[in-house]
């Protein structure tokens, strides 16, 4: 599997300054840690949908950024796949129109993710013909990343997708995630805050705190060095 470097600064308007360094080939990797810590800017670089001040980014021999040498790939380039919290739908397309929007980004690419392999994972059959707004947030959710699998991404970036989500239905999305990591196999980077998320999805974790790399290792040691397994980040 192809190893995610990252090694990127980078000062905001506001004050926050982020300097971050971290390796992983782990099929989910979790980054995990309070709210502005610096999660979503690390994805948002990754993407490339944010330039830092310097730094470097690649993916196995693939290099997306390197200040010093003057490379920047564009994000469309990149073949990354994005599910957020607000999942983004078109709300004048329907589910299958939407997800036929994962498939015209490929641009030509070859790739193994088959749409009616994806419809059938996520069981979307029944929703093709619905809108957005007659969808519940999980269906959204399921449909968001039905799209993002079908764009062909090399890397999938998840910027905690369940967090509008109630218990029950965070519990079933994860049943999700977990199929489409054990099918298809996209190297993921995972934002949450939360220790039971983490526990259950991911394979490394990388802690933050104030935009620095605190911690790295498997979630159990994290969770064994004091942080809650069944609920949000303890300070």
């Amino acid at each position: 599997m192809n190893r995610l470097s990252f090694r990127c600064a980078h000062r905001f308007a506001g004050g926050f300054a982020l300097d971050a360094a971290f390796e992983t080939d782990a099929q989910v990797t979790a980054l995990f840690g309070p709210s502005g810590s610096g999660k979503t800017s690390i994805l948002y670089m990754i993407a490339g949908l944010l330039r830092p001040r310097e730094g470097a980014i690649a993916l196995g021999k693939q290099i997306w950024l390197d200040t010093r040498r003057g490379i920047d790939t564009r994000p469309e380039r990149r073949r990354v796949g994005f599910v957020l919290q607000d999942h983004l739908l078109f709300p004048h397309l329907s589910v299958e129109r939407n997800l036929t929007y994962g498939l015209r980004r490929r641009r030509g690419e070859n790739s193994a993710i088959e749409a009616s392999r994806v419809i059938e994972v996520l069981e979307l059959g029944d929703l093709l013909a619905r809108y957005p707004r007659n969808l519940s947030g999980g269906e959204k959710q399921r449909v968001a990343l039905g799209r993002s699998l079908l764009s062909g991404p090399q890397l999938l970036l998840m910027d905690e997708p369940l967090a509008a989500l109630d218990a029950p239905l965070k519990d079933r999305v994860l049943s999700y995630l977990e199929r489409v990591v054990e099918e298809w196999h996209v190297p993921t980077i995972y934002v949450s805050h939360n220790a039971s998320e983490v526990r259950r999805l991911a394979e490394r974790v990388i802690m933050l705190e104030r935009g620095r790399v605190v911690h790295s290792g498997s979630a159990d040691e994290l969770l064994l060095e004091g942080y809650s397994p069944s609920g949000d980040w303890e300070a």
